[in-house]
């Protein structure tokens, strides 16, 4: 029993720290989404109509031939909102 509680600890562990280590978006980072979805809202209506969220960014890049050339500058401009990951060693 006491083995079990052990190891539900240590996940419980494992899981906050992380989440800890998920980086906060900063203020470059919001400020170039903002302009993204000044430039891109046109084409979001025009394309991707009733999407939101993941389903949104996924329909812009799967339409980024047909995008204005000021919603390809700025999205061009975005940070990834998560660095990319590392395969296992």
């Amino acid at each position: 029993m006491k083995l079990v509680i052990l190891a539900l600890c240590a996940s419980l562990l494992g899981t906050a720290v992380a989440q800890a280590q998920a980086p906060a978006p900063d203020a470059a980072q919001n400020a170039s989404r903002e302009a993204m979805r000044q430039a891109c809202s046109d084409d979001m209506s025009k394309l991707c109509s009733g999407k939101t969220g993941r389903e949104m960014g996924q329909c812009m890049r799967a339409n980024t031939e047909k995008l204005t050339p000021a919603c390809k500058d700025a999205m061009g401009k975005m940070r990834p909102s998560t660095p990319p990951s590392t395969p296992p060693q």
